[in-house]
């Protein structure tokens, strides 16, 4: 187990973002003094003035240098976490290269650990059954921008770790919900018009809900005692999508959608607001990408996570209650107010 001393200087990139702002906090109140690496464009409702803050992209190599500079350790958990861009260079250049850059700078600078953030898009599904970090999914079979970026970032970190030497533990969470969710992401959207009563039926399909607090939890106990070079689901429980949505209903005292609607029904809906995304500029509600992922349950199992890194999460109805009184306060659910952006 690696022993840590008071106030170890950690940088956490795209800490104004939903997951790298969780990491902070925890980190924080653990006794590490923050660094962060946001970019001038980012909100800055999750900066904490507690924390240092260095402004510069991860796909500018002398901004990386300089923001790890003197740190012991990194966390790199910014990302463009969305399912469509109008370019889908853009999602991979920013989790190809600018990961590429994170680790070889912080390599450089001698930095002594590193936890990495991947994502459950690394790894391959199984029919019936949870699937766990035995089978990486192979870049060919990886659908959409997204993905695809996920797993040629992680398949590089895991050469770097092999091959160069580099401190790193890779952490892959599954789908994290809960405050703080500014943009939000794809599944926030998904609760902020749920929550709404904006979606009348459901798809045939599952995903494995987390406490992003969890998450955050998580990146910290593979901070501390995660074996180099290895990854560890970061999850919470498996849960229908039907089950989701009910789950919103009721916290909100909504009656919850009863229609199952076939996800090949809904392709020329996906299709239609993609094309109209190239004229708003803003991300569609639903994207074809999304609908193809949408075809298998989404389900994982995160016993390795909770066998060496003691890791643990709460209920997912904590989760789901925790995001709805976020989104409620933030007024994302009374006045129209969803906004997306490039995620950190």
């Amino acid at each position: 187990m690696l022993k840590m001393g008071g106030l170890d200087l950690t940088l956490i990139t795209g800490a104004s973002g939903f997951v790298g702002s969780a990491v902070a906090k925890v980190f924080r109140e653990s006794g590490h003094q923050v660094r962060a690496l946001v970019r001038a464009s980012s909100p800055t409702t999750n900066i904490n003035l507690a924390d240092m803050v260095v402004v510069g992209d991860i796909c500018d190599r002398n901004a990386v240098a300089a923001a790890v500079r003197g740190v012991r350790y990194v966390v790199h958990a910014a990302a463009d976490y969305r399912l469509w861009a109008p370019s889908p260079a853009e999602i991979l250049r920013t989790n190809v290269e600018g990961t590429r850059i994170v680790m070889q700078e912080a390599l450089h600078a001698g930095v002594e650990r590193i936890v990495y953030t991947s994502s459950v898009a690394t790894i391959e599904l199984r029919a019936g059954a949870p699937a766990d970090e035995s089978r990486p999914l192979a870049e060919n079979l990886a659908v959409g921008a997204y993905k695809k970026s996920k797993v040629i970032a992680e398949r590089m970190v895991e050469d770097m770790a092999k091959n160069a030497g580099l401190p790193v533990v890779i952490v892959n969470p599954s789908t994290p919900i809960g405050p703080r969710d500014v943009k939000p992401t794809p599944t926030g959207r998904i609760i902020v018009e749920a929550a709404r009563g904006r979606m009348p039926g459901f798809v045939d399909t599952g995903l494995n809900l987390v406490h992003v607090d969890d998450v955050a939890a998580g990146h910290l106990a593979a901070l501390r005692r995660g074996n180099i070079g290895e990854r560890y689901i970061l999850g919470g429980e498996n849960v229908y999508f039907r089950v989701m949505l009910a789950e919103i209903a009721r916290v909100i005292g909504h009656r919850p959608p009863r229609m199952r609607i076939p996800i090949s029904a809904v392709y020329p809906f996906a299709l239609g607001a993609e094309l109209w995304s190239h004229v708003n500029g803003r991300e569609p509600f639903v994207t074809r990408d999304g609908l193809r992922m949408a075809r298998n349950h989404m389900f994982f199992h995160d016993a390795k996570a909770r066998r060496d890194l003691a890791y643990v999460s709460r209920p997912y109805q904590e989760a789901i209650a925790d995001a709805i009184a976020w989104f409620h306060d933030a007024r994302y659910l009374d006045d129209g107010r969803v906004v997306t952006q490039k995620s950190e």
